[in-house]
């Protein structure tokens, strides 16, 4: 079944509005009768059936709670240093599906890109909705938020208490990812990875003022998709749930 998240706890009635509703009534074209997943602003899932239904709202009966765990037992927050192109989108998107908490998006002194005030907004708004359909492709029950675009200090300052950070950077090689989540083990990790261009002496300073793990990934230089795809995945499988 479709899955739709909800701006609401779970209730006997319930409404689906604005898009969502859109592509309910005109992209999957369901009908009254339908049933389809929701899931409310706490997390819970359940089933609902269509009971009304006009292309701008769907109204909803609740059939069933659902009981299911599709959050991982950790945080992962990825700060990523702002990349050419749309990689971010793809980016946002893979992360989502490994199980991301949240998406930092970070403007630093390599990054090719430079973005006004307006475009900042926009772009965040597009990468949200990347992060929701993400989100419902991979049957989650929260929608992992992308931060707004800010520096490493707006970065550190914003931190909940209890967090490891753990910096990729090919120019420090002496520790390895393995060992430092062997060495600090956690339940949040931010996982701090720069743009195409890397760090700059200041911002690998810093990092290191505020206590970070600067970390290698090994004796190949990878691309910064690739970076924080596969370091989300293996803090995922040595403390989160893909490793079975």
């Amino acid at each position: 079944m479709r899955r739709f998240f909800l701006k609401t706890p779970l209730a006997d009635e319930m409404i689906i509005s604005e898009q969502d509703a859109h592509h309910i009534s005109k992209v999957l074209r369901l009908q009254v009768g339908d049933s389809i997943v929701v899931v409310a602003s706490d997390g819970q899932a359940g089933t609902a059936r269509i009971k009304e239904l006009t292309a701008d709202q769907v109204k909803l009966l609740l059939e069933g709670n659902l009981e299911e765990e599709k959050e991982a037992p950790i945080h992962v927050y990825l700060a990523q240093g702002l990349p050419k192109s749309d990689k971010m989108d793809y980016i946002i998107q893979k992360a989502v599906e490994l199980g991301v908490s949240a998406v930092y998006p970070i403007e630093m002194d390599h990054c090719v890109v430079q973005y006004d005030n307006a475009k900042k907004n926009a772009r965040r708004e597009r990468w949200q909705k990347i992060s929701a359909e993400a989100a419902k492709q991979c049957g989650r029950t929260r929608v992992p938020s992308v931060e707004s675009i800010q520096g490493l200090a707006g970065l550190f300052s914003s931190l909940p208490d209890g967090v490891v950070v753990i910096m990729l950077y090919e120019g420090q090689a002496s520790q390895g990812l393995k060992q430092a989540l062997a060495e600090k083990p956690a339940t949040s990790y931010l996982l701090l990875v720069g743009p195409e261009g890397g760090f700059s002496s200041k911002e690998v300073a810093t990092c290191q003022e505020y206590g970070a793990s600067i970390v290698t990934m090994g004796p190949r230089i990878l691309r910064t998709e690739t970076a924080s795809l596969a370091g989300v995945a293996m803090i995922m499988y040595e403390y989160g749930d893909m490793g079975g």
